[in-house]
């Protein structure tokens, strides 16, 4: 496995006689913060890693037929995905925890490459800061490798970008990149979905990795405070900090999505899924339906977590809105044959996950309509 690289960006031209340090940047606490992680990485690695200490990329394999693997393919389909966890950040940074930060940084690739079926196969991480601090960066990765392990995924590496120049002092920044892997027959397409399918959605576990801005301008507005519990959000049945709230990392849906689909060898119950982030369930949902047909949701058939009531109560935010920018409680659809829908719920129960019937395809024009 190599080494988690550590890159600086300074200045094109220094004096003579100033040093590394003096641009503010430290190689030694980069080293040290390199060691504190390496632990970590290798709690995800499986026998498809090749150790490649000292090396300059991550190395993993591919021959997917040897029964040195658990599973085969026969026409195996790589899957990528890249995304980051925008301004969510800046709240972990004010409640100085960051140990489930990397889980929002995880699921953001992860539940992508599930939509198309794929099972995860490996992560890098990138993150940049201010100024290396070994603590902060192993806090970090160590929530990024748990999230790895849980969706069974390795960790190769990742880089650690110094840049004192360009970020404040104590902030930083994070992105993700994932590869997954599925049979070329088996993967999900959207022209399978028929009128009369079911929607099942998939609780989400709050507010996930969007719409932090919104987030943040109500906070701002209101002149909420991040550590301390919130009447409101009392009287709505949570009692917590407000910021651990906010901060409830994204869940991890590749995992059960991945046993899901193993256990149908032959049969294709799933039409398409959709991982409910940006835009809310009108914005993905509909990026899973043909032209010719519509989703109706039925907003009475799932529990919104308190959060969104509070927030918008707080901002004072139409209910359109409130769908356009947030999941409203559902992280994850996923489109299913009607006579497989009991079944595909009760398995997705079993595996952990709150199952709802939330609506069903129309004839229509591609659009989600939530009622």
């Amino acid at each position: 496995m190599p080494p988690r690289k550590k890159t600086a960006q300074t200045p094109q031209s220094a004096q003579k006689g100033i040093s590394y340090a003096d641009a503010g940047v430290d190689i030694d606490a980069g080293d040290l913060a390199v060691q504190r992680i390496l632990g970590h990485l290798k709690r995800t690695h499986t026998q498809r890693v090749l150790e490649n200490e000292g090396g300059f990329a991550g190395l993993f394999r591919l021959d997917f037929n040897e029964r040195l693997f658990k599973r085969n393919y026969r026409d195996p389909v790589l899957v990528a995905a890249t995304d980051g966890v925008g301004t969510k950040v800046l709240l972990a940074i004010q409640m100085d925890k960051h140990d489930t930060i990397g889980q929002d940084l995880v699921a953001m690739s992860v539940n992508d490459m599930a939509v198309q079926g794929a099972e995860p196969l490996f992560f890098l991480d990138y993150m940049a800061l201010n100024k290396v601090e070994p603590a902060l960066i192993e806090r970090v990765v160590s929530g990024v490798a748990e999230a790895c392990r849980v969706c069974g995924a390795a960790l190769l590496g990742g880089e650690t970008a110094e840049m004192p120049d360009l970020y404040e002092p104590g902030h930083y920044d994070l992105a993700g990149f994932a590869v997954g892997v599925v049979e070329l027959k088996r993967a999900v397409d959207p022209v399978r979905v028929n009128q009369g399918d079911v929607v099942l959605g998939l609780g989400s576990s709050g507010v996930h990795s969007n719409g932090y801005s919104l987030v943040r301008a109500i906070l701002k507005r209101k002149r909420l405070k991040l550590d301390r519990p919130n009447h409101e959000l009392r009287d709505l049945g949570v009692d917590d900090l407000l910021g651990h709230v906010l901060l409830e990392p994204t869940r991890l849906y590749a995992a059960p999505i991945t046993r899901l689909l193993r256990g149908y060898k032959v049969k294709r119950p799933i039409s398409a899924m959709a991982h409910i982030t940006g835009g809310g369930l009108p914005g993905n949902l509909n990026r899973s339906l043909p032209k010719n047909l519509d989703a109706v949701l039925d907003r009475s058939c799932w529990d919104v977590p308190p959060v969104f009531t509070a927030l918008k109560r707080w901002g004072g935010v139409d209910d359109e809105e409130m769908l356009r920018v947030f999941n409203m409680g559902i992280g994850y659809c996923l489109v299913v044959r009607p006579h497989f829908a009991d079944a595909v719920a009760e398995r997705l129960r079993k595996l952990g996950e709150r199952v709802y019937r939330i609506g069903r395809i129309t004839r229509g024009t591609g659009r989600v309509r939530i009622k």
